[in-house]
């Protein structure tokens, strides 16, 4: 029937889509078996096609038998207008049909190449003009030079921006999206085009060699990509239907008007306890619906009005919001939270955490891992003397261990971060693989602290941790030296021990990098950003460059390094489990595992300070020159030839 439907909006029906001189072309009403839903959209469709064969018939009765016309001239009494100018219109008039004949042949094409293809589809690509898309062609119009037309067109554009004013009153004066046929430039949902698709890792096997000018470049062009990927803007509950904004209204605009909307949604839905009742617009919604009313009585839209206006609501709101987050909420000493919990500033909580927990998490985790290690947090609060009451509760590690979707039938805390998605899920060789942090997060710093925000703030958690827990299993191993001091030494105790020390020596300069060079400095400048504004989207704009800032200095989003900086870790936990599970003298396997372990720390780090060297060298990431300033201060890795260990 597809074949059908395009013969017929080609201009040639047939039994299933019938032709009427008064009614145009339609679908043949006895079909038994079609839904009506169906014969809806195929009458819709058949529009189109009884339009395109009214305009083909014009051009054929005026351009189709010129030469017999004009032979029977004289024999003819001619009622029909000809003349070489209307032929000139009607050719004109054919090659702007031209498009849409070439569609139905894409169609053909398509349908042959899927067969799976539903009419839909052809709806989708052969779809009119709707809503807001109406102020885009009425304005293009518009804008041509026959005054009668002109003002006709005007006069037409200010009814329909009467619609579109409507409908930003309610939006943005009290949180009512009304658009039922799906009109409006705003909509419910995530934006199309929002989500960024997933690219596959790539392990690139980048060699011991320098690393050219192409290569520099890429690596820099691969931060920025996962850059992208990663901070792109959240899921909301709201997104601007970009294809239905129409061209005189910026973008910019758009996105302040989405912004007052949300705000003031969420603002009504979620009002709680005297202090936050009221409006989010302070009670100003008469004033500025009266402004809207005026624009909406000007013959002639002004983007300088409307903008001026726009401006005007956003002010109020975003000032309302920094009021509720900074004042009233304490969003200061919630970053404070964010910091010490997240971002490990609390370093000798965690210190004596790992101490408690590492028995429990050395192996893959099971149903009772995610208890255990709450128990062991609490302990080492405890120990710390952090007995907030009304903290704690907020805080819980989670373990995301096979088939745990299917053993817990509740969901996530409210507000805590949800785990990801990676079903089919693999069995974590640890339970420091599978560890994950929650924080329940408070009305309104919510829309601040978003479960995807959280989310990236447990990437950077779960990498601090690791890089804590093994400066603590090295600084363990060189007490278990101290211990064997007194014992005589062979030449692979030697070995072992200066392996240990530069092991040590560049995970101790990794985490005071991570730590003072990022962490606290970023930290420092995102408090004076918030101190010196009042205004939220302000803050929100400097805590996702704060955000963005840890997850590219601290190399999580650029994969060569964060692939090597990995490869150190692990070696360095290898050699940790080495020592500690014997004090006896290498046998044969240990002195091959050892020599493994040289091998691969002399590779990784060589590999690092040839990455490190080339990008200073080249000056397009001051991130990784930092922390070659920190290993090489003395050139001591660069007089070991950019390769320790040995």
């Amino acid at each position: 029937m597809i074949h059908e439907l395009l013969l017929a909006l080609s201009g040639y029906p047939g039994t299933i889509f019938t032709w009427n001189k008064r009614t145009g072309l339609q679908v043949s009403q006895d079909l038994p078996f079609l839904h009506p839903s169906e014969t809806s959209v195929l009458n819709r469709l058949s529009k189109l096609g009884s339009d395109y064969m009214r305009f083909t018939e014009f051009i054929e009765q005026h351009t189709g038998h010129v030469h017999q016309q004009e032979h029977h001239m004289n024999q003819q009494n001619q009622t029909v207008l000809h003349g070489i100018y209307l032929r000139a219109f009607c050719t004109g008039l054919d090659s702007m049909l031209q498009p849409y004949r070439q569609a139905l042949l894409d169609l053909e094409r398509e349908f042959l190449g899927d067969p799976h293809l539903t009419i839909s589809h052809v709806n989708y690509k052969l779809d009119q003009i709707h809503g807001c898309q109406i102020l885009e062609t009425v304005y293009k119009h518009s804008c041509g030079g026959l005054p009668p037309v002109r003002m006709a067109l005007e006069k037409i554009l200010a009814v329909c921006h009467g619609v579109m004013y409507k409908q930003l009153a309610a939006w943005m004066l009290h949180g009512l999206l009304l658009d039922q046929n799906e009109e409006f430039f705003v909509k419910q949902g995530p934006s199309a085009g929002g989500a960024a698709a997933n690219q596959e890792e790539e392990d690139e096997d980048l060699g011991l060699g320098g690393l050219s000018g192409k290569q520099l470049r890429e690596l820099q062009d691969l931060r920025l990509i996962e850059e992208e990927n990663m901070l792109a803007p959240s899921l909301q509950q709201f997104s601007l239907r970009t294809e239905m904004l129409p061209s005189y209204i910026p973008i910019r605009v758009a996105e302040k008007i989405l912004f007052v909307g949300e705000s003031v949604q969420m603002f009504e839905n979620h009002t709680h306890g005297p202090s936050r009742a009221g409006s989010i617009l302070k009670h100003q919604e008469d004033t500025f619906a009266t402004e809207l009313h005026k624009l909406k009585q000007q013959p002639l839209f002004s983007l300088v009005d409307f903008e001026n206006l726009i401006d005007r609501i956003r002010s109020t709101v975003a000032e309302h919001l920094w009021t509720l987050m900074v004042e009233e909420s304490d969003l200061l000493e919630q970053l404070k939270i964010i910091k010490d919990f997240y971002l490990l500033g609390r370093g000798e909580l965690y210190q004596v955490f790992i101490d408690l927990a590492q028995h429990m998490l050395k192996t893959p985790p099971t149903a009772v891992t995610e208890h255990d290690v709450n128990v062991a947090f609490q302990q080492a609060a405890h120990k710390v003397l952090l007995d907030d009451d009304n903290l704690l509760p907020l805080l819980h590690l989670t373990i995301d261990y096979q088939g745990k979707d299917c053993k817990e039938a509740t969901g996530p805390r409210d507000g805590a971060t949800p785990p990801q998605d990676t079903s089919p899920r693999e069995v974590p060789p640890t339970g420091w693989a599978a560890l994950g942090l929650t924080y329940k997060v408070q009305w309104p710093l919510h829309i601040l602290f978003t479960p995807a925000v959280l989310e990236k703030y447990n990437v950077v958690f779960r990498y601090l941790l690791s890089v804590r827990r093994v400066q603590s299993q090295l600084q363990h191993c060189w007490a278990l030296q101290m211990q064997r001091k007194h014992l005589k030494s062979t030449q692979m105790d030697a070995v072992k021990w200066r392996l240990r020390n530069h092991m040590a020596f560049l995970i101790d300069n990794l985490q005071y990098y991570l730590q003072v060079d990022v962490l606290e400095s970023q930290f420092s400048q995102l408090l004076q950003q918030i101190n010196s504004t009042r205004d939220f989207e302000s803050i929100r704009l400097a805590h996702d460059h704060f955000l963005s800032n840890l997850l590219a200095q601290s190399f999580i989003l650029l994969k060569p390094v964060f692939h090597c900086l990995n490869e150190i870790l692990e070696l360095c936990q290898s050699f940790c489990s080495m020592v500690s599970q014997s004090m006896a003298p290498l046998d044969e396997r240990g002195t091959a595992q050892l020599d493994l372990l040289v091998k691969g720390f002399r590779r990784q780090s060589s590999l690092l300070f040839k990455i490190l060297s080339s990008v200073r060298n080249h000056q397009i990431n001051s991130d990784l020159a930092q922390l070659l300033l920190r290993l090489d201060y003395n050139k001591y890795y660069t007089q070991a030839g950019g390769t320790l260990g040995r």
